[in-house]
């Protein structure tokens, strides 16, 4: 019986897990560019009392084993890379990739970060900055004359000033992209950076090499269903119901036995 209430500890655990990260998903189902994680479990080892394969009498073998298992864990809360639905703002800074690519960040020591969340502002310098001010890079200014700013789906970027009769480009915007984009590393902010699972990022043109096409005056949304994960949640309540019922019925067989006399 302490077997069992090892296990069933084992899946009201993995089920909170699993909680805690519908809770996050469902908090972020405003956050631009905000990707929904998924909690992955696997199963714990195994006692056993007799091997799939064993000889049995007379020289046969046996078709089937005595396992008995100890439980789950878990082992990743992966990130959906799926697009969320673009939302058309028009606001001529906010930009969102259609398709695979993320944009660059520089951070205030000086590292690069990625992010899908394409709200940008411009400062006082006309520098293209995040809301947190951190810029993006390679750095884009906007003239302090300009009255319109256009982006090309390549990321090209121009503006158009008092007395000029043709836009002037004033930088490009380039996408970066990886092998393993799940396993990048989340560090808050809309924010992102590589680790050994996601691989190094590999800059390039938007529209070229795989890389999404930039869409100027849309943000694009969660990729949050909430409908979905009100489903999850139900699911997970459950079976957190249903291993606590396990580790009652254990301790009741514990009491019964430790009646006996």
């Amino acid at each position: 019986m302490l077997r069992a209430l090892n296990t069933a500890a084992t899946g009201m655990d993995a089920q909170q897990l699993r909680i805690d990260v519908i809770a996050n998903n469902l908090a972020n189902v405003n956050t631009t560019g905000f990707k929904r994680s998924r909690a992955d479990f696997q199963d714990l080892l195994y006692q056993t009392s007799k091997a799939p394969g064993a000889a049995a009498a007379a020289g046969k073998e046996l078709p089937g084993g005595i396992q008995v298992g100890l439980g789950t864990r878990a082992v990743a809360t992966l990130k959906d890379q799926t697009l969320g639905e673009l939302r058309n703002t028009g606001n001529q800074l906010d930009f969102s990739v259609e398709g695979n690519g993320f944009f660059q960040i520089r951070q205030p020591n000086g590292d690069l970060a990625y992010t899908r969340a394409g709200a940008f502002r411009s400062n006082s310098q006309g520098q293209v900055v995040t809301p947190d001010g951190f810029p993006l890079e390679p750095s884009i200014n906007i003239p302090a004359d300009a009255q319109s700013v256009s982006v090309a789906p390549d990321g090209t970027v121009t503006v158009k000033q008092p007395n000029q009769k043709d836009a002037v480009e004033v930088g490009r915007i380039q996408l970066v992209s990886f092998v393993n984009p799940a396993g990048l590393e989340s560090i808050g902010r809309n924010l992102m950076r590589p680790s050994t699972a996601s691989g190094e990022a590999v800059p390039g043109t938007p529209g070229e090499n795989g890389l999404g096409t930039i869409a100027q005056g849309f943000l694009e949304g969660a990729n949050v269903k909430v409908v979905d994960e009100m489903i999850d949640m139900i699911v997970a309540q459950r079976t957190y119901e249903i291993n606590s019922k396990v580790i009652q019925a254990a301790d009741q067989i514990l009491q019964k036995m430790s009646s006996l006399r």
